[in-house]
């Protein structure tokens, strides 16, 4: 519920054209009775996306609603769609589509520095993003092959020459191994989920 509130919050933050990232930043400054929890590109494991809806299973079959349980998973089920949205919007700021464009996905773990995909996120915007038309690759150091919704897919290196012939970047998964400087000088448009380029300014960043 924590995590629905603060994607709701990015949504919200989005749509009125303010930075959730400094939001969160600020509300940090407060000396007590704070902690800081981060949207994302969505909810993965095996935990959080699906035990508490176990939970709103018994206590329905009890008798009871448990709504707040199940608003906290619709908020968090939109956030794969809201960045598939950014990518559109990112492309569009180039004049291109998202059919035909070349998309690097970085990071399909769930979370940084693991390997673990179950419910990642990452998999729920490349199928969207296939979907649309998009011609996909994604790297991740931790899972060297990927398959699902039908797909094949091998880990590829970040190389600037590779960021340079994507259309756009997807920062998916943060983890500390990627080479931030290099996505940072050398991608074209970067959409970033996880604000892994906190601190930088640039015109081809889009921010969740």
């Amino acid at each position: 519920m924590n995590i629905g509130l603060v994607n709701e919050l990015a949504l919200m933050c989005a749509r009125m054209k303010i930075d959730v990232w400094e939001v969160i930043e600020a509300a940090a400054t407060k000396p007590f009775g704070f902690m800081p929890f981060f949207p994302g590109p969505g909810l993965g494991g095996h935990c959080i996306p699906i035990d508490p809806f176990y939970l709103s299973w018994k206590a329905r079959a009890s008798g009871f609603e448990a709504r707040f349980i199940e608003l906290a998973g619709a908020v968090n089920g939109q956030m794969p769609d809201h960045v598939v949205g950014l990518v559109a919007e990112s492309l569009n700021r180039s004049g291109r589509a998202i059919r035909g464009s070349k998309v690097l996905i970085l990071g399909v773990a769930y979370k940084a520095d693991i390997d673990d995909t179950r419910e990642s996120p990452s998999l729920d915007i490349m199928e969207e993003l296939r979907e649309r038309g998009a011609v996909l690759e994604y790297s991740d150091p931790y899972v060297p092959a990927l398959e699902f919704a039908g797909m094949k897919l091998e880990s590829v290196p970040v190389t600037p020459a590779r960021l340079r012939r994507s259309d756009c970047v997807v920062i998916a998964t943060a983890h500390k191994s990627f080479p931030w400087e290099e996505i940072l000088e050398h991608g074209r448009a970067i959409v970033d989920t996880r604000n892994a380029l906190r601190g930088h300014r640039s015109e081809k960043i889009v921010r969740l």
